[in-house]
């Protein structure tokens, strides 16, 4: 679900207005929207009689929705017409409808056009791009619902179960709030916090917040600090059913290895391990000690777990990493106190999660910045960064967008003496060739790096007009001065490029209607709401000519991507899209790059572990490293399609068969069950 909410407040008399009950009186209702304690947009609700108008816009890091909304309700409170417009975070065009008649509910949106018929129809409507009016209501319906659950359009059961009940300081006095996890409506359950009379008080997650205007920052650390408690409770109760920790030794028999030196698969070997390391690869057939734990391979490929590069690690992705073979991420900026106790839950076993590697994010100040990471407004500041970053150990600084470009040279300069690497955006009105010169050892997606070949001077990247430009990639000439003059920099100087294809793909080419290309082989394994949000374009087109200069330009992007491998410029397999069923796409992508499959395998295991200096102990099965790899039916040197359907994860030394977690969250399984004899 999106986040997003409404409400009012000055005194505690306003605080609990019940604003979504039908009144005589018109009514406005306020919530302002916090990111890392930064305001950055609001949520207005004008009520008259049965009608709401609202008006939901919050803009960080240059983007962000931008919605308008008139709802007709019933004298229950249910929608019975509803109109929406306005823009997506990226800039997609919005014109959403729901209607209800006696027997028949009709809606349109950017999925297509959708009709339920006949008796018993659900009362509510979960919209696509809407505000969370959506969510307030039906919330408030579930808690006067005798067993707190009913169907939804376009489909689904949603349930409402009370989690928390606290007093929340508010305005001098105080103001009871009941948290609720609301859930059915996609894998992923949301956490809302309403009143006594069931009117929504916040929508929290850890970070970010739509909270009721005139409670205050302590109101809203409590309920941040909550939903990342409750997301942490529940995915440690997964955890608790679906981490297999064996006593003694896992014999898994039948496998062929991945090796990433060789580039090739092993003959049928059997591999043990022994707590967290890996303690013997021998020949199929070996004869298993006592206490042993034994897996059947089935002559499947057992792969080492895989790197995503481009992570914002948040408690669900760290899961649904785990169950997709990715064991280790490099998180690329965060909320920083969330992540270390993301981090801590992982490591301590309380909940599933990859290995984390850490990006220092260092952002300037400007009406767009990012609230992630740290914000400098002084290049003193920035290097002050750069040096809590190094005393916490993390791997790598990460410079962004509102930056000021000058800065640059110091700030690598600090990193490098402190022995972290410097990453990150081409600061605005600056260019890849001038932070090449700075000494960035890595430039972080493609249209960043190839933006400076088409802008003019003072056109700004801080806005979606960093997505907009690409239209004039088409025009770039390869062969060019200025292309060649960057490309062999990037060589001379071995700096490396994390392109994200995958969200070039999506933004550049999926269309409204259809499922995005990057999404076909799980599109049918997903439930229905998630099948709803993969079936919409990322970015916006005015017209299908502007479409196919988007297309032309993703193709600019494969040829420029390719250009590069050619030249030895290394590519890092990363997606800025949580990971997990991305990264696979993300793989398969780079095998149009000149790769083969078991380059691309290589490169996102033991190539990524050299990269990030953590060879020693992972990228490779080999006896004494870490139990950290993956086991498919098919071969991914011969199809790299092969590493979408996983049998078994193995992390740290913890076995997951992912089929049985997704069942419990709604994903249809993917592979058969392993036979496991237990030890004697």
């Amino acid at each position: 679900m999106r986040f997003s909410t409404v409400c009012a407040a000055a005194s505690l008399l306003a605080l609990s207005a019940p604003w979504l009950i039908a009144t005589s009186q018109a009514q406005t209702s306020e919530y302002r929207v916090y990111m890392q304690d930064r305001d950055i947009g609001h949520l207005t609700v004008d009520r008259d009689n049965n009608k709401a108008s609202i008006d939901y816009d919050y803009k960080q890091n240059g983007r962000g929705p931008t919605i308008k909304e008139v709802v007709i309700l019933d004298s229950k409170g249910a929608p019975v017409d509803w109109k929406i417009s306005g823009s997506t975070t990226f800039g997609n065009t919005v014109q959403e409808s729901f209607s209800r008649k006696a027997s028949e509910l009709q809606w349109t949106d950017l999925a297509g056009p959708g009709k339920l018929k006949g008796k018993d129809l659900p009362a509510y409507y979960v919209t696509q791009n809407g505000s969370p009016f959506d969510v307030a209501i039906l919330a408030k319906a579930l808690l006067a619902d005798p067993d707190h659950a009913m169907s939804v359009a376009p489909a689904g059961t949603a349930t409402l179960a009370e989690r928390d009940r606290r007093a929340l300081p508010a305005g001098g006095g105080s103001l009871e709030a009941i948290t609720y996890e609301l859930s059915g409506l996609s894998t992923t359950p949301t956490y809302i916090t309403l009143d006594v009379a069931g009117d929504l008080v916040a929508l929290p997650s850890p970070g970010f917040i739509i909270l009721r205007k005139g409670l205050g920052g302590d109101a809203s650390k409590i309920l941040q600090d909550l939903s990342e408690q409750l997301a942490s409770q529940r995915l440690a109760r997964l955890q608790t059913e679906a981490a297999h920790r064996f006593d003694g030794p896992v014999r898994i028999r039948n496998v062929r290895i991945f090796d990433p030196v060789a580039k090739a698969m092993s003959e049928p070997r059997d591999v043990v391990f022994s707590g967290n390391r890996i303690s013997e690869i021998v020949a199929i057939g070996s004869a298993a000690t006592a206490g042993e734990t034994q897996i059947d391979g089935a002559g499947g490929s057992l792969i080492p777990g895989l790197y995503e590069m481009h992570a914002h690690l948040g408690p669900e992705d760290a899961l649904m990493n785990v169950l997709a073979g990715v064991t280790s991420v490099r998180d690329m900026g965060n909320d920083n106190a969330v992540l270390d106790q993301l981090i801590t839950r992982i490591q301590s076993g309380e909940v599933a999660g990859p290995r984390v590697t850490r990006s220092g994010f260092i952002e300037g100040e400007s009406e767009f910045s990012s609230a992630t990471g740290r914000l400098a407004h002084n290049e003193n500041e920035a290097i002050e960064h750069v040096r809590w970053y190094a005393a916490r150990g993390y791997w790598q600084a990460k410079l962004y967008n509102s930056m000021k470009p000058e800065w640059a040279p110091a700030v690598v300069k600090e990193a490098h003496r402190l022995g972290l690497r410097v990453a990150g955006h081409i600061p605005a009105f600056s260019d890849a060739d001038a932070m090449i010169a700075a000494g960035f050892d890595e430039i972080t997606h493609v249209n960043q790096l190839m933006l400076g070949w088409v802008l003019k001077p003072g056109e700004d990247t801080r806005t979606l007009f960093r997505f907009k430009a690409m239209q004039r990639f088409p025009d770039i000439d390869l062969s060019s001065t200025k292309v060649t003059k960057t490309l062999d920099a990037m060589v001379a100087r071995r700096v490396t490029h994390e392109p994200t294809i995958g969200i070039h793909e999506l933004g550049l080419t999926a269309i409204d209607g259809k499922p995005n290309p990057g999404a076909l082989d799980y599109f049918d394994h997903m439930p229905p709401a998630e099948q709803r949000q993969l079936k919409q374009a990322l970015f916006g087109a005015a017209d299908p000519a502007e479409r196919a200069r988007y297309v032309a330009a993703y193709a600019k992007i494969l040829a420029t991507l390719t250009e590069m491998n050619k030249r030895g410029i290394m590519l890092i397999p990363g997606t800025d899209t949580g990971g997990a069923f991305t990264l696979h796409r993300e793989l398969e992508l780079f095998t149009k790059l000149g790769m083969s499959n078991a380059d691309v395998l290589a490169r996102a295991t033991l190539e990524m572990a050299r990269y990030l200096r953590q060879d020693q102990s992972l990228g490779s099965i080999e006896r004494g490293k870490f139990a950290d790899f993956l086991l498919v039916p098919g071969d991914p040197v011969k199809d790299i399609k092969a590493i979408k359907t996983i049998s078994m994860v193995v992390k740290d030394g913890v076995v997951y068969f992912p089929d049985e977690v997704y069942a419990k969250i709604g994903i249809k399984p993917f592979a058969k069950p392993l036979k496991v004899t237990p030890a004697k």
